[in-house]
């Protein structure tokens, strides 16, 4: 039986598949540590082989994704100068190909689909954790938090945060009909219940900030495009005065004071001061990819027992550009950020300055949250998790679909005695 291609790659016909592999993927995610290399196989199962159905599709005006392209070889590349060649190589190549997962998912679902998905996926993803029921006690402020089947409630923070926001999302502008509510409200309640016990100040923190972009974006819908610019003007500057003013009247304790935070942010700051001394050692091209958290390594050994870290695994600076900067260098950290950047700004670019759609909202809040995430954790760096997928899908998202070109047929034209029967005269 010969099944058409449509149901897997077109958008507008592989909703249930694409869905399908959505959850797939959010699963994978989520929990590739615990069940091991089953879930990625099954992560690169329900993407890859799209590729041999239509590689044309893929194909097609693959020059516009040369930035995340560009970033890719260099992260293989650092090898060349890396401390752990092995590791690093290893890791480059899932980085790439999980960037190229993204960018089929990109090519072959849409937004509302992945929406869609992803809600499925964390729902999972939420009940499972509910499931186990553990808890851990963070050594650094004495606390006891919710972590289920994570190793760390920022994770499950995560997760929790961003079914609530697409919730809201799929609510405001891709439900069809009231079963939407019906729904969608065991995801929300759960989202919410998991968010209030992991006590994760970063997902707390930065869920109102991006609901509250996405409904200005969204309340753009009806001002011109001349208002839009002038509401975005306001805007940021009322952004950017009101974080000056916060800086300066002492109101960045308060807040922290709100999420239980002081002003080291758990010991974040901290970090972040050896991040930056350890990358002043090899500040242009970084200690190599995945190559500095590594056993037997003096600075590492040293942080990990500081923060009483007994696995000697599975720990990073808690912030993006700090641990790229430390692994990449001054090279690929730019990169990283402007990948980043242009995600986030060219979503929020066609909302303001062109027309107006709602995939465009969706995805600049969603890339918004992992834009606000990325200088607390580290989560766009490393492949097999959400944030990095929802970033690269955003970025290639920027691009349509090109459409295949037409092809010209040439067909003969007879010649008009023969068309009637008779043979031309002879000459």
């Amino acid at each position: 039986m010969k099944i058409p291609k449509s149901i897997l790659i077109d958008p507008d016909n592989n909703k249930a598949y694409a869905a399908f592999a959505v959850a797939v993927s959010v699963f994978a995610f989520a929990y590739s540590t615990n069940f091991g290399q089953i879930l990625i196989l099954a992560y690169y199962l329900v993407w890859l082989p799209l590729l041999f159905v239509d590689y044309r599709r893929f194909a097609r005006d693959l020059s516009s994704a040369w930035l995340p392209l560009l970033f890719a070889a260099y992260v293989c590349l650092s090898l060349f100068w890396s401390q752990a060649a092995g590791i690093s190589a290893r890791a480059g190549l899932q980085y790439f190909s999980h960037m190229l997962c993204a960018y089929i998912a990109a090519r072959t679902i849409s937004t509302r689909t992945l929406v869609l998905g992803s809600l499925i996926g964390i729902f999972i993803v939420l009940l499972y954790s509910l499931k186990v029921g553990a808890y851990a006690l963070d050594t650094i402020d004495g606390t006891t938090n919710f972590v289920g089947a994570f190793g760390s409630k920022n994770q499950i923070g995560f997760f929790a945060s961003l079914g609530i926001f697409f919730c809201f999302a799929f609510l405001a502008f891709y439900r069809r009909n009231w079963m939407s509510f019906v729904w969608t409200a065991p995801i929300i309640l759960l989202s919410v219940y998991m968010l209030a016990i992991a006590h994760s100040a970063t997902s707390v923190a930065s869920l109102p900030a991006v609901i509250g972009v996405v409904a200005l974006l969204a309340m753009s819908k009806v001002l011109s495009r001349r208002y839009r610019r002038v509401l975005f003007v306001v805007g940021a500057t009322a952004l950017v005065g009101g974080v000056m003013a916060a800086l300066n009247l002492g109101l960045l304790d308060v807040v922290l004071g709100i999420f239980g935070k002081d002003s080291t942010l758990t010991g974040r700051t901290y970090l972040w001061e050896q991040g930056w001394a350890a990358a002043q050692q090899r500040p242009v091209l970084g200690y190599g990819y995945a190559a500095y958290w590594i056993q037997g390594f003096a600075d590492p050994e040293r942080l990990w027992a500081e923060f009483y870290i007994s696995t000697r695994t599975g720990f990073h600076f808690h912030n993006t550009y700090i641990e790229t900067l430390v692994e990449l260098g001054f090279i690929g950290v730019t990169m990283l950020a402007l990948i980043i950047l242009r995600s986030f700004w060219g979503h929020v670019s066609k909302v303001v300055f062109g027309d107006w759609s709602a995939d465009s909202v969706v995805l600049a809040g969603a890339v918004g949250m992992m834009l606000i995430r990325s200088f607390f954790e580290v989560e766009i760096l490393g492949p097999y998790f959400m944030a990095s997928f929802i970033v690269y899908y955003g970025l290639f998202k920027l691009r349509p679909v090109p459409l295949a070109r037409a092809r010209r047929a040439y067909v003969p034209v007879p010649d008009e005695n023969t068309a009637n029967g008779r043979m031309p005269a002879r000459v």
